[in-house]
């Protein structure tokens, strides 16, 4: 899990950088990234719906898989965006370590160049 203040707090944050986002989209996930503001630090969320997977157990276990890779991409290059992670395939609780990486670091990299 990433540390309190990386966290979006309440609904209407993660809805206004929703609305004012834009979106990288990839096999398992979509990216919408803001601007964050200039003081503040970086914040996350991975928001992953029923649809994905009727088990909470395993929504869960994608969050926490996807919440420990922005935990870990931040600490070594803070992000200068509010980043949430939209999940629309199940295989993201199953796959490999390695791959999940790539597809988050091949998001990421767009992210930056843009």
């Amino acid at each position: 899990m990433i540390v309190r203040n990386h966290r979006f707090r309440g609904r209407s944050s993660v809805l206004r950088a929703l609305k004012r986002g834009r979106v990288i989209r990839g096999h398992y996930f979509s990216v919408k990234y803001s601007p964050k503001h200039p003081q503040k630090a970086w914040r996350a969320a991975v928001v992953v719906s029923r649809k994905v997977h009727k088990s909470a157990v395993v929504r869960n276990r994608i969050r926490r898989r996807l919440y420990e890779q922005l935990r870990l991409r931040g600490e070594a290059t803070p992000f200068d965006y509010d980043v949430i992670i939209i999940v629309y395939s199940e295989h993201v609780a199953t796959m490999p370590s390695s791959e999940l990486t790539a597809a988050l670091d091949n998001a990421l990299s767009q992210m930056t160049k843009e």
